[in-house]
């Protein structure tokens, strides 16, 4: 059958089995909405407010769901404001589809009115991308970025197409039977030997240490991971990324490890003697100084990106796959081991926070977990609140933490929220964010009230960039340049003005109130809780420094 090139996208989005298009329209789109409007019965359709709103929206979608995360944005600026979202989903691995629109063929390169080389801008941080130049190409196309978006280490593919091009009609054939046929693809490098190896060194370590990261999630591979740590007792530290890959509340796990990482975490990886790392990628956010990380230590990476072997620490032993398949199969190598003397060890380094009088950003974290649930899916910005999230909320399960860990995008959270909310109907969701952050894309609420989505906002206001100042308190002998914030937005107020419910808290019996009422509402509130800008989050790794030498304590 001949249809235009706008309707050929919907229809192998229909193939994909995409549920959910997030989206903002322009001229160089109309056609590609025209056709949507003709397919709403088979979409749900989130209009945000901005296009960046709109990728971290598809990108929340995704980590919190398992599927694509889709993304329509028009040529010139409408392209380019996506570009924040496409490299936060590259930087943590997230499979996304972003179709931009472009210019006519003919004005291609001729600086034309709303015109940007969105493939050359997007080329380092996409997997892929594509310029579509004739619609019989578009069917193709789209399978074949949905294949590489999903396969291997997912990621971020960008498909560009020129108006013409969505009006042009040519012959389309559906293959809906291929539904989801972007299945694992790895070519598997390993042997048996590999295998019999990583085992032994597992088998005979004294002081092992299991280094988890995303893509643990990304892999599904919980269930052999848990089955791992049970037989070997080995203790497990995560990555921000890896949090929820590995039960919070399990014995073996001692939490956050790196730069905000928990002491015990961090001095069982400098004293351990050996380190297998899952799906981690030995970013300088978790080694500090890789000399001196896990410096006694025999590495074992495991990873599906041939890139990310020995690039940050070199390794004694790697093993190229998928890590669900790769645990499955070293779970049958390794012995039942008793690891309580070490342990015991580990748990002997826990320190206790002092307690700190008044609202304080950890209090305000392990009180909303403990009313809200660990079942809750926490999406977070970036700062000392998401560092407090990522120490002090029990995450439980995979797809529970939405953060930006390796671009450390400010203004995420609010849009990831919003996918997670439509991706999980009739599960709570919170956004933890700050002042500095929320002031980023607060415009998002009204994609938040339009879609009465009831999402509880919890706003950490110090009235400052919290974790720059920290650094300026700690490294720059407290010249605080550019990082206060004043009392100019009245965020309850600005939440009212949404039509959504907020409050501002001062104290610990509010907040308990706020929450309860968060807990059994059923619409969007925004909890404003007021703290100290000189609240630092501890411990810290002070830059070029091991994970070994810590900041623990507030200085006087």
């Amino acid at each position: 059958m001949k249809k235009n090139g706008a309707e050929i996208v919907m229809e192998c989005l229909r193939e994909m089995g995409t549920d959910t298009i997030f989206g903002y329209p322009g001229g160089a789109v109309i056609p590609l909405y025209d056709a949507l409007y003709k397919y709403m019965d088979k979409f749900k359709y989130i209009a945000t407010s901005h296009e960046q709103g709109a990728v971290h929206a598809a990108d929340g979608y995704a980590r919190s769901s398992g599927k694509t995360g889709v993304v329509f944005a028009t040529s010139g600026p409408g392209a380019t404001n996506t570009v924040t979202g496409i490299a936060t989903a590259y930087a943590d691995s997230v499979p996304l589809i972003v179709i931009t629109g472009q210019v006519n063929r003919s004005l291609i390169g001729r600086d034309s009115f709303q015109e940007a080389d969105i493939t050359s801008i997007t080329l380092p941080v996409t997997k892929h991308n594509y310029l579509v130049r004739r619609a019989e190409d578009i069917a193709s196309v789209m399978r074949e970025a949905f294949r590489i978006a999903n396969n291997k280490r997912k990621g971020p593919v960008l498909i560009d197409i020129p108006k013409d091009v969505f009006t042009e009609e040519t012959f389309y054939e559906n293959q809906c039977h291929e539904n989801n046929k972007y299945s694992k693809n790895i070519s598997v490098s390993y042997s048996e030997n590999d295998l019999k190896a990583c085992a032994e060194l597992i088998n005979h370590s004294k002081r092992p240490v299991l280094y988890c990261g995303g893509g643990i999630t990304a892999s599904g591979a919980s269930p052999e991971l848990m089955e791992l740590c049970n037989k070997t007792g080995i203790p497990v530290v995560s990555t921000m990324m890896g949090l929820g890959g590995f039960p919070a509340s399990h014995p073996l796990s001692y939490g956050l490890v790196g730069m905000h990482g928990f002491f015990q975490a961090n001095m069982a990886v400098s004293s351990s003697d050996l380190i297998l790392a899952a799906g981690a990628r030995f970013s300088d956010r978790v080694t500090g100084s890789t000399d001196s990380f896990a410096s006694r230590a025999k590495i074992i990476q495991i990873d599906i990106d041939q890139a990310e072997i020995g690039k940050n620490k070199d390794v004694d032993l790697y093993i190229l796959g998928d890590i669900k398949d790769i645990l499955s199969k070293l779970n049958s190598y390794t012995k039942h081991a008793n690891r309580n003397g070490w342990t015991k060890e580990i748990d002997s380094w826990k320190i206790s926070q002092p307690y700190e009088d008044g609202m304080t950003g950890v209090k305000i974290i392990k009180k909303a977990n403990e009313i809200l649930g660990s079942g809750t899916i926490v999406a977070t910005d970036t700062g000392q609140h998401q560092m407090w999230t990522a120490q002090h909320w029990k995450f439980e399960k995979p797809g529970t933490l939405l953060s930006s860990g390796g671009f450390g995008t400010m203004g995420y959270g609010l849009g990831a929220a919003i996918g997670a909310s439509i991706a999980n109907p009739g599960k709570r969701v919170l956004l933890v964010t700050s002042d500095g952050s929320f002031r980023m894309n607060m415009n998002e609420l009204a994609t938040v009230s339009r879609n009465k989505l009831p999402i509880t906002i919890l706003l950490l206001n110090n009235h400052s960039l919290g974790m720059v100042r920290q650094w300026q308190n700690l490294f720059c002998e407290k010249r605080f340049s550019g990082t206060d914030l004043g009392d100019e937005v009245d965020y309850v107020k600005l939440a009212n003005a949404f039509g959504i419910t907020g409050r501002r808290i001062y104290c610990e019996d509010e907040l308990d109130h706020a929450l309860d009422i968060a807990k059994s509402g059923s619409t969007a509130s925004l909890i404003e809780c007021v703290i100290d800008k000189d609240e630092m989050v501890l411990p810290i790794v002070p830059p070029g420094m091991g994970i070994n030498n810590m900041i623990t304590k507030m200085p006087h």
